[in-house]
């Protein structure tokens, strides 16, 4: 059982924390990504990552010093997201970490997917964006059933705590063979039942944590997940889709 997260904007540079183990398997398509983006202009990259002046060159600079082989950070230590805060790796045992590395895989734009000590350097490219110029300017097309296919390699179910946006790298090329279960957070609003973007950034990432503290590798498992009060509801629940809700005043946390 394999479980996919997304990466995240923010990314810092850190060696002293954690060693770099392994090297991300997609490098050889990452470097033809690299190599497009660096040939950009800043207005032609300010159309692809749809981002401010100050961001593209901050973007810019990243690219200058865009190296596959040194100066790396263990991916799961350079993404700064709420996901990744909330996963809180650096203080995970030994034993954890070791399942967080063979189970856990990052998807991501530039490359493709990561294990989670696999090296990187911060990058700004999100599968969403329109890459104009580059092929048919679409990276879902680009990657294609290449990232399902390595997350599949040797597993026949996936448990999906990444967004929508990240997750269409994988959706299209399920089979029967290839079973993915989508992880779903609700809380009440306003009478309704909703998923909140930030919230359910934090109950992935407790999630994440919970799976690996625990050494799950069952979906019977997932169930008794219950961080910030949520519990699995059984009959809003289906084969694919498990829905965890929760009455917790986010607001109090």
């Amino acid at each position: 059982m394999k479980i996919i997260i997304s990466p995240a904007k923010k990314m810092v540079v850190d060696q002293d924390a954690f060693p770099v183990l392994t090297q991300a398997v997609m490098l050889e398509q990452a470097r033809i990504l690299a190599d497009f983006l660096k040939s950009r202009t800043a207005k032609e990259l300010k159309e692809i990552w749809e981002a401010s002046d100050r961001i593209v060159a901050q973007g810019q600079k990243q690219l200058e010093q865009l190296d596959f082989e040194r100066q790396l950070t263990p991916a799961i230590m350079s993404y700064q997201g709420i996901q990744y805060q909330y996963m809180a790796a650096d203080l995970l045992s030994k034993e954890a970490l070791d399942f967080l590395q063979e189970h856990v895989r990052i998807l991501s734009g530039l490359y493709g997917i990561l294990r989670p000590f696999d090296g990187v350097q911060p990058y700004r490219l999100e599968v969403k964006n329109k890459v104009a110029g580059f092929q048919d300017g679409n990276l879902y097309h680009f990657w294609a059933g290449q990232v399902a296919d390595e997350l599949f390699k040797d597993e026949t179910t996936i448990i999906n705590l990444a967004s929508k946006e990240y997750s269409r790298m994988i959706a299209p090329y399920l089979t029967e063979n290839r079973k993915m279960v989508t992880i779903d957070f609700q809380e009440l609003k306003a009478g309704k039942w909703k998923t909140v973007g930030v919230h359910a950034k934090m109950a992935r990432g407790e999630m994440t944590r919970f799976i690996c503290q625990n050494q799950i590798d069952s979906l019977d498992g997932l169930k008794d997940f219950n961080d910030f009060a949520f519990s699995y509801n059984e009959e809003e629940s289906s084969e694919d889709n498990y829905v965890f809700r929760t009455d917790f005043d986010f607001t109090r946390k």
